[in-house]
């Protein structure tokens, strides 16, 4: 195993842009997909969104279903 195959660990940032990931996702992968991206626990992000969208009266629903109907 070379050095490069050790650094590689299962969450690691794409920087070829955002996209679903719906294999890792519950709903739609919006939060995995987020998650991937910025290479952070994907619970962190369904913590946000669930406490944004209580706290938030609704509006992170919306995005969340935004970026659902946009993202690929």
């Amino acid at each position: 195993m070379n050095r490069l195959d050790r650094n590689h660990s299962a969450v690691t940032p794409k920087r070829d842009g955002f996209h679903l990931d719906r294999p890792n996702g519950k709903v739609f992968g919006v939060c995995a997909g987020i998650a991937n991206y910025f290479g952070i626990d994907p619970m962190i992000v369904r913590v946000v969104f669930a406490a944004g969208t209580i706290f938030g009266f609704g509006s992170f629903l919306l995005i969340y279903l935004a970026i659902a109907l946009i993202a690929d």
